[in-house]
């Protein structure tokens, strides 16, 4: 097998070629190695190679090549160096419950992926491992903060990766790289033992992907809660996969032209919209204008509180656990600088912030009510040249970093705060070929819906013709 016939199987095609014996998973193994020794010196994208790693026979995935993000999962082996300079390559001890989960589904892990520091970021350019560059275009952003892993499945390295989402880092870099970005809804997948519920219930856990279908047979794999999880989610009646496969029939579908937030919306970015609203309007489903608008500085505030409370913890974490001196030879400015803030936070502040995501978590909910699907860009521009969001930059406050964050993944936030399901789908490429994400978002638990709406639009729209682009 060569490395365009490999590229151009999806995860479950892999499967089957391996299942039905025309191919073997070493030779699976092969090709994907093969394409990390040739195009990740151009992406920087996989940073650590791990090898002899288990994964489960005669499952839906057995034998796949998959590549884990180095945040937040941990996998017996391999090393979770969150972006930092401050944290050596050492190989974790044990597989947290997602990873075991997808070695159970026959994922073989063979490497890890960039992740800006603390994934704190929505790009991927660290000073620890450099930036991790746009398969489409050599110098802009892969996004993030899954950049690493959304750059290796989009160049065909692997068909799908681990990434994860506190506010937007699974469906930043898929409209970044023309790939499918699912964020699940709020514990649909486990992210214990070592965490429970990150930043404060907004991050959560699951891969980027090439096709609606890998997507939805992998969430049926890894979905439910985990030993001594906090809280869990009701169950879908059907499989994911089935629902996925089944027609949704005429939806009401609240569009969303430009920011929620109000800002700035690039002409690239709108026009994705205008044309997702003609495709989907030719297949039958209504549009109605979409209601929710939220004020940009009252949800900065908020949501700053949030993440630099973590930004905190991060940083004492691990120059405690290092000995290391919390000081800018060890951490980016950035980081520095929302600590700080972070640390000065008293829990008025916090419990404050928390009411906020509650109030506007059951005003989006009522919002909802009046349609089945919101649809919106993804992000206010296509993806920026490197530099852009410089998360060592020492000049900017806690605050105005999180408003440049916003003013760029202006539109994904929200639904880490509502925890509702939220994709994003390569639906426009720009006139010099970078892509453009479109986003839905779903009521809770709602995934299926989606992901039906999303197979939908795949057969509509023939994406995968486009990604091929870049192996064939």
């Amino acid at each position: 097998m060569n490395f365009s016939e490999y590229a151009d199987y999806d995860g479950l095609g892999l499967a089957q070629l391996v299942a039905d014996k025309q191919v073997s998973a070493q030779e699976l193994e092969d090709c994907a190695r093969q394409a990390i020794a040739e195009k990740n010196p151009a992406l920087n994208a996989v940073l650590a190679s791990v090898e002899g790693q288990p994964y489960t026979a005669d499952q839906p995935f057995s034998g796949v090549p998959f590549l884990i993000k180095e945040l937040v999962l941990q996998a017996a082996g391999a090393p979770s160096r969150s972006g930092c300079r401050a944290l050596p390559e050492v190989l974790t001890p044990a597989d947290s419950s997602l990873m075991q989960r997808f070695r159970e589904a026959g994922l073989h892990l063979i490497g890890t992926t960039q992740t800006p520091e603390m994934g704190y970021n929505a790009t991927t350019e660290t000073v620890a491992f450099g930036p991790v560059h746009n398969p489409w275009k050599q110098g802009h952003s892969a996004g993030g903060s899954s950049g690493g892993s959304g750059a290796a499945v989009a160049a065909g390295i692997v068909p799908l990766a681990h990434a994860n989402d506190g506010g937007g880092s699974i469906r930043v870099p898929a409209s970044c790289n023309g790939l499918v970005g699912l964020k699940p809804s709020r514990d649909r997948t486990p992210t214990g033992p070592g965490a429970a519920d990150p930043l404060f219930s907004h991050a959560i856990e699951f891969v980027v992907s090439r096709s609606v279908r890998d997507s939805a047979a992998l969430l049926d794999c890894v979905a439910g809660p985990d030993l001594g999880a906090p809280h869990s989610i009701a169950s879908p009646e059907m499989s994911f996969a089935e629902v996925a496969a089944k027609p949704t029939g005429p939806l009401k579908i609240a569009v969303l032209e430009g920011s929620m937030l109000g800002t700035p919306v690039h002409d690239e970015n709108a026009q994705a919209v205008a044309n997702t609203s003609k495709r989907l309007e030719a297949l039958g489903h209504s549009l109605v204008e979409c209601p929710i608008r939220l004020d940009f500085e009252e949800f900065a505030q908020h949501i700053n509180v949030i993440w630099c409370a973590f930004a905190a913890l991060f940083v004492e974490q691990v120059a405690q656990g290092t000995g290391c001196a919390a000081d800018n030879d060890h951490f980016e400015a950035v980081t520095l600088t929302c600590a700080r803030f972070g640390s000065e936070t008293n829990a008025v502040q916090v419990l404050s912030a928390l009411d906020y995501v509650n109030r506007i978590t059951r005003e989006t909910a009522q919002a909802f009510e009046e349609f089945d699907v919101m649809m919106s860009v993804a992000l206010a521009t296509p993806p920026p040249v490197h530099g852009t969001l410089d998360q060592n930059n020492p000049e900017i406050s806690a605050m105005d970093w999180t408003r440049e964050t916003f003013k760029y993944a202006t539109n994904t936030p929200l639904f880490n705060s509502t925890g509702q399901p939220a994709i994003s789908l390569p639906l426009h490429w720009t006139a010099d070929d970078l892509p453009v994400g479109v986003q839905f978002a779903g009521k809770m638990g709602d995934e299926g819906l989606l992901l039906s709406l999303a197979s939908q639009l795949e057969a509509d729209s023939n994406w995968q013709a486009v990604q091929r682009k870049l192996w064939q």
